[in-house]
């Protein structure tokens, strides 16, 4: 089936999935959301009618999440209505390891089943390592043997589609290569400001398709395009909020978007972007957008260096750490960030070298 094909179905729009399953095109993401994420669950499902719930185990919040949707399923929303995404953590990537983590997922979550399972990123850490790690625990990531224990639990109707995070070409070209069930979903930053034309050029030819997460701009350290000048002048035009245009325009590319937010009212208004489009010029103004400028040697929560082997050095060195914007004033954003990198040159010296 068709990546891109957009379906609406009581309501709630889809993407089609590889499998034949559909994705909702948006979704509420629970990244930060903490104790918080119990009401925001609970209420963008009920009142907003979101149907996809995105969260992870490196976020802490299954048991809040779990929470949430039992709320909701307690109101009369079905469970086979909703679409719950999950992802295994780096500490877990060893195929002895890969079922007992998704069980302890499902029992925070207190569900049968997965619709979703993703591995977070493609690389594996050391349980309880540091962070930024010491050497020796950045460990080999032996990725076929994680897949095939995926693919067993897509068979065992633990899971009904399974995929990636934050892959990169090279990563997910190697993983295409052996694959017996292949991914459904690769997950990504992706906006306005980071489009990342090529993994989505590439997942569009394998019929892979693509969730954007931070579609508002990068979550941490990152560019804010909720404000930005060229984003809000087009949504002034459009009368629509700079949250709903970023998330139309994600969809519109044919990819899915997971925002997060725990405030009702921006829950609500990020659902309501469906019964209008972006004029094809509008489109190709955010389209063109410049870049960042990514020199990254920590990626999320201060942990640098670390990927450098699983994602390749120069995705590593220009994706996640350290983010210059240009025109952004550049010794600033360098001065503030300056200690990262020295930590990751550090680190990377003593894994590595």
């Amino acid at each position: 089936m068709a990546q891109s094909t957009l379906r609406a179905k009581e309501d709630v729009q889809t993407f089609d999935l590889l499998s034949g399953h559909k994705i909702p095109a948006v979704g509420l993401g629970t990244w930060r959301s903490g104790y918080e994420a119990t009401y925001s669950v609970t209420h963008a499902i009920i009142e907003a009618g979101y149907r996809h719930v995105d969260t992870a185990w490196e976020y802490g919040v299954h048991v809040e999440v779990g929470q949430g949707l039992k709320a909701a399923m307690d109101v009369g929303i079905e469970r086979k209505d909703l679409f719950v995404t999950s992802k295994l953590w780096c500490s877990d990537l060893s195929p002895e390891r890969v079922r007992l983590a998704l069980m302890n997922t499902l029992r925070e979550l207190k569900l049968d089943y997965l619709d979703l399972y993703l591995i977070h990123w493609p690389f594996r850490l050391k349980e309880g390592a540091s962070r930024p790690p010491k050497a020796g625990e950045v460990l080999d990531f032996d990725m076929e043997g994680v897949w095939r224990e995926m693919e067993k639990l897509v068979a065992q109707n633990l899971v009904r589609d399974i995929g990636v995070s934050n892959f990169t070409l090279k990563k997910l070209n190697k993983l295409t290569g052996f694959a017996q069930t292949m991914p459904s979903v690769c997950q990504m930053e992706m906006h306005p400001g980071w489009r990342n034309d090529k993994m989505l050029e590439a997942c569009k030819k394998n019929k892979i398709h693509v969730t954007a997460y931070s579609p508002f701009g990068s979550q941490e350290n990152g560019r804010d395009l909720i404000h930005d000048p060229t984003v809000e002048r087009i949504a002034k035009k459009l009368n629509k909020t700079p949250g709903q245009v970023l998330i139309r325009w994600a969809i519109q590319r044919g990819t899915s978007a997971i925002p997060k937010s725990t405030k009702l009212y921006r829950i609500k208004e990020n659902m309501l972007v469906f019964d209008w489009e972006i004029p094809e010029q509008d489109f190709n103004v955010l389209s063109s957008i410049s870049d960042q400028l990514l020199v990254q040697f920590a990626n999320f929560n201060g942990l640098p260096g670390m990927s450098i082997r699983s994602l390749g050095f120069f995705h590593h060195f220009t994706s996640n750490v350290i983010r210059i914007y240009k025109p952004y004033t550049v010794a600033r954003r360098i001065l503030t960030k300056l200690k990262w990198v020295l930590r990751g040159l550090r680190t990377f010296m003593n894994v590595y070298v």
